[in-house]
């Protein structure tokens, strides 16, 4: 699909509507979408990749089948056997913060909606940059709090209070909600993670942009203000300086 486009947009959304019944097509799509935004920048064929945090293994598995070396590493046990999956063959279970690699290990470095779930998202960075060989790529992509799915499941419920949607979505729903403010979701902003990329002498900016907007992605990631709500998932591929 041509990125960005209202098609793909449409189509991506409508998956994302379906991902509870159907994980797997939605999470292969979007794999497959992830993928191809990291091959506009380099081909990833006999190339190590690293995905960090990426739960049951999709991103590793659609990297592979591109020809890469890639492996997971996830810290949280239960989302590696997510979906009822088997998670891919040398998974490592490993918290972003310290990663088991020496540094300059990787070709890519991925991560794919985990920076909201990081409390201290200066030092998660600094990570993948670390483990990124001169020259390599780092992609980073994560839902910004002012997103209109910036809650989550209990979005967009969280412009009135995070405690608020939290205890209506218990409530409308009978089940304890997934993820709790400060405690695996934290309010993380558009504005203040470009000025500390941009402030960083390791790394370059190659592209900073909405992940999803149909059109004028770039456009969107500039505009203080407007950018945090509109932005919706804030994706930045820098490239590690030598």
């Amino acid at each position: 699909m041509k990125d960005p486009s209202l098609r793909r947009s449409v189509t991506l959304f409508r998956a994302f509507l379906r991902e509870q019944r159907e994980p797997e097509r939605c999470y292969t799509l979007l794999a497959r979408d992830a993928a191809d935004q990291v091959e506009r920048h380099l081909p990833v064929r006999g190339r190590v990749v690293v995905d960090v945090g990426g739960g049951a293994g999709y991103f590793t598995e659609e990297f592979r089948r591109r020809g890469a070396q890639a492996y997971l590493f996830e810290p949280d046990l239960a989302e590696l056997g997510a979906h009822g999956g088997k998670p891919p063959e040398g998974s490592v279970l490993a918290d972003g913060y310290l990663l088991p690699l020496a540094t300059g290990a990787a070709d890519v470095t991925f991560s794919s909606n985990v920076l909201e779930h990081v409390a201290d998202p200066e030092t998660f960075l600094s990570e993948l940059v670390r483990v990124t060989r001169p020259g390599g790529l780092i992609y980073v992509a994560f839902t910004n709090w002012l997103s209109p799915w910036g809650g989550h499941e209990w979005a967009p419920w969280h412009y009135l209070g995070a405690e608020r949607a939290r205890a209506r979505y218990e409530r409308r729903t009978g089940r304890p909600a997934k993820h709790r403010l400060g405690d695996n979701l934290f309010a993380h902003h558009v504005g203040p993670t470009l000025r500390q990329v941009r402030a960083r002498d390791d790394v370059t900016v190659v592209s900073a942009r909405s992940r999803y907007w149909p059109f004028l992605a770039e456009s969107v990631a500039r505009v203080p203000g407007v950018r945090e709500f509109a932005t919706w998932n804030l994706l930045l591929i820098l490239r590690r300086c030598p």
